[in-house]
């Protein structure tokens, strides 16, 4: 395992091997790696190199380093897609050859609030329903919805569909087609209502995609919070030059 020496920096070589390493299965997931001295004896290079390669591989998420317990392989996400796509998590999960499932939480319908009413050009009369789902993955929980919308979008049945796709039961109506949403991804820490339901360990992040959902129009259609496992889910942009 020991380092060869070429043109480029050592740091970058050991981050390369140290990657080779984590692919072909000489650590695995969720390991933890041999001390800093015995990693640096292993690969032939002195601590101080070690450690600037450790530092750009947690910034990367190949490992994650615990403060007196040690530094650990991450596992690497199941899950990829672009945000320009606009693909169910149901899509994402059968993609990799897994069963989708959702474990329904809770429902609730309110008056509208002047958020609501701002944001679903609703009146204050209308009533705003609220799901709270965790979508899963061959049973493992992976992603947990908050959904929000104006109940007159969904029929009564659909309370009664715990596994019905929201975007499915709007459609059903005959009257409106999603067609597109404006997404903003933030990064969370450990999360008090996400987390626990998610089963996530202490240390693992969460990424909250915020979504408003349009019809073919201007409308506000439903409005989302999904908190999805960071261990899980790998998202990326297609940019294209103008």
């Amino acid at each position: 395992m020991t380092v060869k020496a070429d043109h480029r920096h050592l740091y970058l070589q050991v981050i390369e091997q140290l990657k080779r390493d984590i692919a072909s299965g000489v650590f695995k997931e969720k390991e933890k790696l041999p001390s800093e001295f015995e990693l640096a004896k292993i690969m032939g290079v002195s601590r101080a190199t070690l450690r600037e390669a450790l530092r750009l591989l947690e910034e990367e998420h190949y490992i994650v380093r615990r403060h007196g317990v040690g530094t650990f392989v991450n596992p690497r996400p199941l899950f990829t897609a672009g945000i320009e796509e606009l693909a169910s998590v149901s899509d994402m999960i059968r993609q990799v050859g897994m069963t989708p499932g959702t474990n329904f939480i809770s429902s609730s319908e309110e008056p509208a609030t002047e958020e609501d009413m701002e944001r679903f050009a609703c009146g204050p009369d209308e009533k705003v329903m609220t799901i709270k789902r965790v979508r899963t993955a061959d049973g493992e929980p992976v992603v947990y919805c908050i959904d929000t919308f104006p109940s007159r979008y969904v029929g009564e049945e659909f309370l009664k569909q715990e596994d019905e796709s929201i975007f499915e039961a709007i459609e059903r109506t005959g009257n409106l087609r999603i067609t597109q949403a404006v997404a903003q991804i933030e990064p969370v820490g450990y999360d008090e209502e996400a987390s626990p339901i998610l089963e996530c360990e202490p240390e693992t992040a969460l990424l909250m995609l915020r979504q408003s959902h349009y019809a073919e129009g201007e409308e506000v259609i439903l409005y989302s919070r999904n908190y999805f496992k960071g261990d899980k889910f790998n998202f990326h942009v297609l940019r294209k030059r103008l």
